[in-house]
């Protein structure tokens, strides 16, 4: 059996997230090779993809998004992601279990749920018109008023398929923006059936090679070692002996393969789609990056990994970038850093005057 070193495994990942170097695709084409990018607040997957693509602009993920081309909405592991409509319309039902399994997270405040009652009662709210999550609490709190708040709301979100309705903003969506019903939105029904070894197949191609926990941490789907070991996958084990499976014919470029520097948003899907994440971040360094309030910080790698984290701010027309390096900077390296970083403060905040790169102490 083929062993695959820290970095063939790193460089296969990165082909397969456009990160070695960046693609022609569009917005719908790159947002389907990824499987998908973690959506949790709307900026982030316009930064994550103007790191992976040509000539990206702000404009072309909003366009995509008012066409309905790609939709964000609650999906893995009961989380915002940004997918195509089409995937949303694929998995939505494979998913299921996960999100409703997310109601136990309720614990006690889920005293007198019904969440088959609640669900109805909120797609008949929601068929009628938009309505952001404070409209729809307050009428399911008028028909369940024995029932907790954000309760009502939580069981929403994970049971009934919406979407959430785009705005003519820079970024896409309002903080308190309206959810529409899924089929509604994209005008299309959801597949009926679960289609797991699609999904198995889908998240290989992003994020492989990889292993069934792995995946279960990226999907939030159990069991999955039985679904790889029914399906016709490549094989192969890392150094340590751990077997990894992979779709025949996926890209794995050879380990010599150059890295260009990349800047990541908070939440990237590449720090979050792998049990163990030494292919992208060492241990070490986790505990900066991950966050005890389960935020995940931006990121820079450097020879395909997390070498440093990084914010931008504007401030009386000054953009700012700070790096925060997580050791020795080499000077090649920091030549990269000034020239990528410049061009994401001027994607960031086109109308500054000045555009500088600090280094945090």
């Amino acid at each position: 059996m083929t062993v695959l070193s820290p970095r063939a495994i790193n460089r296969a990942t990165l082909a397969r997230q456009l990160l070695l170097e960046r693609s022609d695709l569009s917005v719908a084409q790159a947002v389907e090779r990824l499987a998908g990018m973690q959506g949790q607040e709307p900026k982030h997957p316009y930064v994550g993809l103007w790191s992976r693509l040509s000539d990206f602009a702000d404009a072309d993920l909003t366009a995509a998004a008012a066409a309905r081309e790609v939709v964000r909405a609650t999906l893995f592991r009961g989380t915002l992601h940004l997918v195509t409509a089409e995937d949303y319309l694929r998995f939505r039902t494979t998913l299921n279990p996960v999100l409703e399994a997310g109601l136990k997270l309720l614990g006690d405040r889920a005293a007198g749920l019904e969440p088959e009652k609640v669900a109805a009662a909120a797609r008949q709210l929601l068929a009628v018109e938009p309505l952001t999550f404070t409209e729809v609490r307050d009428a399911l709190q008028a028909q369940f008023p024995e029932v907790n708040y954000r309760a009502l709301g939580f069981c929403t979100r994970m049971m009934v398929p919406l979407i959430i309705s785009p705005a003519e903003t820079r970024w896409g969506w309002t903080a308190n923006a309206r959810f529409t019903p899924a089929e509604q939105w994209i005008g299309k029904k959801l597949r009926r059936s679960a289609a797991p070894e699609e999904l198995v197949v889908r998240y290989l191609e992003a994020f492989g090679p990889a292993g069934p926990a792995d995946f279960q941490t990226w999907s939030g789907l159990p069991r999955a070692k039985q679904l790889f070991d029914s399906m016709d996958l490549e094989v192969f084990t890392d150094e340590s002996g751990k077997t990894l499976y992979d779709v025949p014919g996926a890209p794995r470029p050879s380990e010599d393969t150059v890295a260009p520097v990349r800047f990541l948003p908070e939440f990237d899907n590449l720090l979050l789609a792998h049990a163990k994440r030494q292919r992208i971040i060492a241990d070490e360094y986790r505990p900066a990056v991950f966050t005890k309030n389960l935020r995940v910080k931006s990121t820079y790698l450097v020879d395909g990994l997390v070498a440093g984290m990084w914010t931008a701010e504007m401030k009386r027309g000054v953009a700012t970038l700070t790096l925060t390096p997580f050791g020795r900077t080499l000077k090649k390296t920091a030549t990269e850093l000034e020239r990528e970083g410049t061009a994401l403060l001027r994607f960031l905040e086109p109308d500054a005057k000045t555009y500088e790169l600090v280094t945090a102490s």
